[in-house]
């Protein structure tokens, strides 16, 4: 039985996400602010495989919270929040969040979410080829580095993902519903801008390789090699 964290002050938000959780068999813990869901998840963090997480809480913020989950574990994590600007949804991806949903949202909503990443994170990476090398780029499937010039670049597990997809496939080009799909695990319930600012993120990682990742207008976007 998977379990999940749920991190919000309010009591009724909690009740509602428990009950939509328990119904799909999962065992969940609740936790009502940020110093509560670090006391718990530090007291056992092998004991959890998903966290979903208030960002607007007394004391101790969903941010600070996520900041320091990271620190210990990968395991996926939702954010909760009322605000849904894209520079609070950037810092989050830039936290490590898998996802984000904004208040007052469908539960059945949360929960395809919820099951798009961990499926995601069940999945196994078998792939023939173990490496990506273009110039100075260099992409280690099976360890997940990216390197450029020799030092490694750092990036959140969604931001490296959307790179290993589009490396994999190169010169494709691929819709924001595509990807969405390959990447996230999910389609209707998808955001394209979620898509937008990830290919951000990923331009401003790459540094002076960010033009192979490239706009495809009315369409999507591309990962363009040269051809040999």
């Amino acid at each position: 039985m998977k379990h999940v964290m749920v991190v919000d002050d309010e009591a009724r938000i909690r009740e509602l996400i428990r009950e939509h959780l328990e119904a799909q068999a999962y065992q969940v813990t609740e936790a009502v602010d940020g110093n509560d869901a670090l006391a718990k998840f530090k007291k056992s963090p092998d004991a959890y495989d998903a966290m979903i997480l208030d960002v607007m809480m007394p004391q101790l913020d969903g941010w600070t919270v996520c900041r320091e989950v990271r620190r210990m574990s990968d395991i996926p994590v939702i954010m909760l929040t009322a605000r849904g600007e894209e520079y609070d949804k950037l810092f989050g991806f830039e936290l490590g969040v898998d996802d984000y949903l904004v208040k007052p949202f469908s539960p059945k909503e949360l929960m395809a979410r919820l099951n798009a990443v961990m499926r995601r994170g069940r999945k196994a990476v078998q792939e023939e080829e173990d490496r990506f090398i273009m110039g100075e780029l260099k992409i280690d499937f099976p360890s997940r580095q990216v390197t450029l010039e020799g030092n490694i670049i750092k990036m959140t597990p969604r931001e490296y993902e959307l790179l290993q997809y589009l490396a994999r496939h190169p010169n494709q080009a691929f819709s924001r519903e595509q990807l969405l799909n390959q990447v996230w695990g999910y389609d209707f319930y998808g955001d394209d801008r979620t898509v937008d600012t990830h290919i951000k993120m990923l331009r401003e990682s790459l540094q002076s390789y960010k033009k192979h990742i490239v706009t495809v207008w009315g369409h999507g976007y591309k990962f363009a090699v040269e051809e040999k």
